[in-house]
């Protein structure tokens, strides 16, 4: 199953494989603004599912997927909840807006920061040991949360630190591993952080320069505008980070800390979101209406061959620089090229497509500012399933006729 949630305050609950629309949910009278899933795992009840919604109406609701009704509702927020963040392990969840607060199953309010901006937190990430990661403007600051100490089961929430190494607001923030996380910003700063000390481990913000991508063909352009540069999305792996900048989309490897491979104009428009599939493969949806299945290939290196200077070296008379070559062929050696080869194009939406879910087996799901959401199969699959099936009556229906 999968829930989808819009401008009209609506969520829809849905069938992954079938497509068939499961629940209507009617609670918030605004936008929806975030969205989570969230298993109960309380050891006196049976295991729930449960998903809560924040809306712009500044209420948040959680709701049953099993029965489609509304379990609990807020309406005690001081402004809009941007985000929401589910700790499973220590079965609560956080919200974000201009306070951080934390929260029970049931809707209880365990213990809340004071208020820290207009602005308030725009991303949250979990980090090892009771921390979390708050995104507000410019800022990342980092919390923790400790067991209240009268002897209840009340959580107190303290500011540990605030990092404060990015120029321009942080727009992006994603967790790589119990060791990792990036955040990416609007100007196309990318921040690689330690997850235990909080303490800056690599950075890159020269996305755009062709310069720095020497491998990509270079643009014609007077300057660049502050959506061109924008990390929109970000998505990782263990190995690498993949960042949606502009209408680009850029391979940064983490242990090499560099840009390892990009496609500076994925899309017509600025890339919405990404996402790793298995098999070195990558999807991006976009503001244009596209969305696009890219494969990350390694390029074929030639050996770096003797640069010839001089009207008597174009002849072969003479020697190139020995030394030269020698560094060219040992960066080359040393340094794996790769390319994003665009392998498949879903076409189907007149809009922007602001998110997708990806179901393996079972396909993919985009949502669209075109008021659609598709779900698309793999075809060979779907095919061979129908074959298999049609076999199988087939076969019944042979038996049948055998017995009549």
């Amino acid at each position: 199953r999968f829930a989808s949630a819009g401008d009209d305050g609506i969520i829809f609950l849905w069938n992954a494989q079938t497509g068939e629309k499961l629940y209507e949910l009617h609670g918030h009278t605004h936008k929806i603004t975030a969205i989570a899933p969230f298993s109960s795992s309380d050891v006196t009840e049976e295991k729930t599912d449960l998903i809560i919604t924040a809306s712009a109406d500044r209420t948040v609701i959680v709701w049953d997927c099993a029965s489609g009704r509304q379990v609990q509702k807020v309406s005690c927020f001081h402004s809009t909840v941007k985000c929401l963040t589910v700790l499973q392990r220590l079965n609560v969840w956080l919200s974000g807006g201009s306070d951080l607060c934390v929260w029970n199953q049931k809707l209880d309010l365990l213990c809340k920061t004071s208020h820290l901006t207009d602005a308030g937190i725009s991303a949250l990430v979990e980090l090892p040991k009771n921390c979390v990661a708050a995104a507000v403007g410019k800022e990342l600051i980092i919390f923790r949360l400790s067991a209240s100490n009268n002897g209840s089961e009340g959580w107190d929430i303290l500011e540990v630190k605030r990092l404060v190494d990015h120029q321009d607001n942080i727009s992006s923030l994603v967790s790589v591993n119990d060791l990792t996380f990036v955040t990416g910003s609007h100007i196309g700063e990318l921040i690689v952080w330690d997850a235990l000390d909080w303490t800056k481990q690599a950075s890159e913000c020269n996305f755009w320069d062709s310069s720095v991508h020497s491998d990509v063909q270079p643009e014609i352009k007077l300057s660049q505008s502050p959506h061109e540069t924008s990390v929109q999305h970000l998505t990782s792996d263990e190995e690498c980070v993949f960042a949606a900048v502009g209408k680009g989309i850029y391979v940064y490897n983490l242990q090499m800390k560099r840009v390892i491979a990009c496609q500076r104009t994925a899309h017509d428009s600025s890339v919405l979101h990404l996402e790793k599939l298995p098999n070195r493969q990558l999807i991006s949806c976009s503001e244009d209406g596209s969305v696009r299945i890219w494969e990350l290939r390694e390029k074929q290196q030639l050996p770096a061959e003797p640069v010839p200077t001089g009207f008597f070296n174009m002849w072969g008379f003479g020697r190139a620089n020995k030394q030269a070559n020698q560094a060219a062929k040992k960066m080359h050696e040393n340094t794996p090229v790769y390319f994003l080869e665009l392998v498949g194009d879903l076409i189907g939406h007149s809009s922007a497509v602001q998110m997708f879910l990806y179901f393996g087996e079972l396909g993919l799901a985009t949502c669209s500012a075109d008021h659609l959401i598709i779900l698309w199969k793999d075809g060979e699959r779907e095919s061979s399933l129908r074959s298999l099936t049609l076999f199988k009556k087939l076969a019944q229906n042979g038996d049948l006729q055998l017995k009549l």
